[in-house]
């Protein structure tokens, strides 16, 4: 259940602060690539998409963007090894503050958030499933899926640097407050005692230990690419 969210981890925070200082040595109030307008191609920790912005003049903008993309990986969930695919799937707005009236920005904004984790596990050996030990004939198949808030509040400092004439690059580095992820349903199919009142008890205990282990990763790392073309 890792992959549901990712912690700011130390390296984190010294990338946000490199990026800060970066910015600030080269954010003078140098002339930003042509045109207000924007469109163009991200991709980073929110998935793959496209983003279209209006710069209003040399200290505001604003941007619009949906991204997607489905992450598949094995995770061990409490001693019980899962395909698992992160889902990330969101759309949102952003307004952008240019203090330097130049590429260094401050952008806060918000999404409409559907990511989600969904993992199977077939076990082929005894597997403790709550507080008892079941044999994969008696579990069968078990299913789940862990999702988050549907909206996520963002804030990201970023830079747009000139690529070439009406060519910009874009790196944003920040947070998203997703709130800490639920498991919505997990279930056992299959199996000889997966209906019976016996197990399901014991799903039920197997749930709430599994949104225990991930309680602490409600923030999401925002590290997003853009290469944009200004008109």
């Amino acid at each position: 259940m890792r992959i549901v969210a990712l912690p700011l981890t130390r390296h984190t925070h010294i990338a946000l602060a490199a990026c800060i200082a970066a910015a600030a040595t080269l954010a003078s109030p140098a002339a930003r690539a042509d045109g207000n307008w924007s469109i163009g191609a991200l991709g980073g920790s929110l998935g793959l998409g496209a983003q279209v912005g209006y710069r209003f003049g040399d200290h505001f903008g604003v941007r619009v963007d949906g991204a997607s993309y489905d992450y598949d990986r094995t995770v061990n969930v409490d001693d019980i090894d899962y395909d698992g695919t992160l889902a990330l799937q969101s759309f949102g707005a952003q307004l952008d503050v240019y203090p330097f009236g130049g590429a260094f920005r401050i952008s806060a904004g918000v999404r409409s958030n559907g990511n989600e984790v969904r993992m199977t596990a077939t076990p082929t050996t005894s597997v403790s499933v709550g507080n008892q030990v079941f044999t994969p004939a008696q579990i069968g198949t078990l299913a789940g899926k862990a999702e988050v808030k549907s909206s996520m509040p963002t804030l990201t400092i970023g830079y747009g640097g000139k690529l070439a004439k009406g060519f910009t690059v874009g790196l944003d580095l920040g947070v998203g407050f997703q709130g800490e992820p639920k498991i919505t349903s997990l279930t056992a199919t299959g199996g000889t005692l997966s209906s019976t009142p016996q197990v399901q008890q014991q799903l039920v205990t197997e749930q709430a230990r599994i949104e225990e282990e991930v309680k602490d990763y409600g923030l999401w790392p925002i590290l997003q690419l853009s290469f944009v073309w200004r008109f």
